[in-house]
């Protein structure tokens, strides 16, 4: 009980802020941090414990007792944000926790914020989190925005519990702008949800940036971080979507292809396509006539790779190269995946619907 009467206290009697503020202008939120958690399904706490979603302050208690360490970082404020079925996240709930985590950091007492959802798409939803935070929003707050999963939910070495607990370390460290704002962390690891992406279905080591490597760690005593924020981790700096209305179709090539499910996709009227290409980007000949249909009809053809890193190019020029592909007017997703590719360009050709 101490631990929520200790938080309506704080609630109660708000701190001057003026009187916290540093030399480098800077707040110290070292002494009365909250953290803010976004469970988005199922908890991931030690199996056994009296979880019950429903009340909030009920909710951090429970997790609190079960990672008592939590009491000596920050007080926990578990959000009740939507109940997530099944493991998918869609980028119209991205887009409805872009604007409720935002909602959350404005408030001077909170330092971060952690994420918790199932591990299927977390590199994605991560990602369009990262791009969608609204130009006010950037210009007055540099916080840490943490997203974590589990692997092995039903492994006896459940990976979850020191995955949480990392991440509300992180969400409480003053990142002050020197590192990404939104990072996913797993396995003592911190990635920029730009590069971040799973190479495993299963491993508690699935965690990656590929081409890069992760941008800090998790240690006993201390968050650590190796480099700055990415230039692709700013953010787009555009005003905060209503709601997501581009529509932007994914084919990938495969050998020998067609063009037949390009056709097909253009159909649907698309705004933009991404066209997941070989190695450097290179597609099959055989695409090209429904690539300059796309291209002449004025919607957006994006060239992505299936290579896990390395940036699409253009080389030689020859039938379905990407040289052709820039001469009929595509456009190349460098070294951004092809679901992120996806994801910005339905934030971009939305922005037509922005506030």
């Amino acid at each position: 009980m101490a631990v929520k009467e200790t938080r309506k206290l704080a609630k109660e009697e708000p701190s001057d802020i003026a009187s916290e503020v540093l030399d480098d202008g800077y707040i110290d939120v070292m002494d009365d941090k909250t953290v803010a958690l976004f469970p988005l399904g199922d908890m991931i706490i030690p199996t056994g414990i009296d979880y019950k979603p429903g009340d909030p302050e009920e909710d951090a208690l429970a997790v609190t007792d079960a990672l008592p360490e939590i009491e000596d970082l920050c007080f926990l404020e578990v959000s009740k944000f939507f109940s997530l079925k099944g493991s998918v996240v869609t980028p119209a709930m991205m887009l409805e926790l872009s604007r409720a985590v935002q909602r959350v950091l404005i408030r001077p007492e909170v330092s971060g914020v952690v994420v918790t959802q199932p591990a299927d798409n977390i590199e994605e939803t991560a990602y369009f989190v990262s791009i969608s935070l609204s130009d006010v929003f950037q210009n007055q707050n540099s916080k840490p925005i943490v997203f974590t999963t589990c692997m092995n939910p039903e492994d006896p070495m459940f990976d979850g519990t020191k995955n949480l607990l990392d991440s509300i370390r992180v969400a409480c460290h003053d990142v002050k702008g020197d590192i990404p704002t939104v990072v996913v962390c797993m396995n003592g690891e911190i990635h920029a949800a730009s590069r971040a992406q799973l190479t495993h279905t299963n491993k508690a080591s699935a965690l990656a940036s590929p081409g890069w490597g992760p941008v800090g760690y998790v240690d006993r005593d201390n968050v650590y971080f190796r480099c700055g924020a990415l230039e692709l981790d700013t953010g787009l700096n555009f005003p905060m979507l209503k709601k997501l209305t581009a529509k932007v179709p994914v084919v990938k090539a495969m050998c020998g292809d067609d063009g037949a499910l390009l056709e097909m996709a253009l159909e649907k009227e698309p705004d933009a396509i991404i066209v997941e290409g070989f190695g450097r980007g290179n597609l099959p000949a055989g695409m090209m006539p429904a690539i300059k249909k796309a291209v002449k009809k004025g919607i957006f053809v994006v060239i992505s790779t299936r290579a896990s890193s390395g940036r699409v190019l253009d080389s030689t020029v020859f039938p379905g190269s990407v040289a052709q592909c820039l001469e009929c007017g595509c456009l190349l997703a460098g070294e951004t995946t092809t679901a992120k590719a996806r994801l910005l360009l339905m934030d971009v050709l939305s922005q037509k619907e922005a506030i």
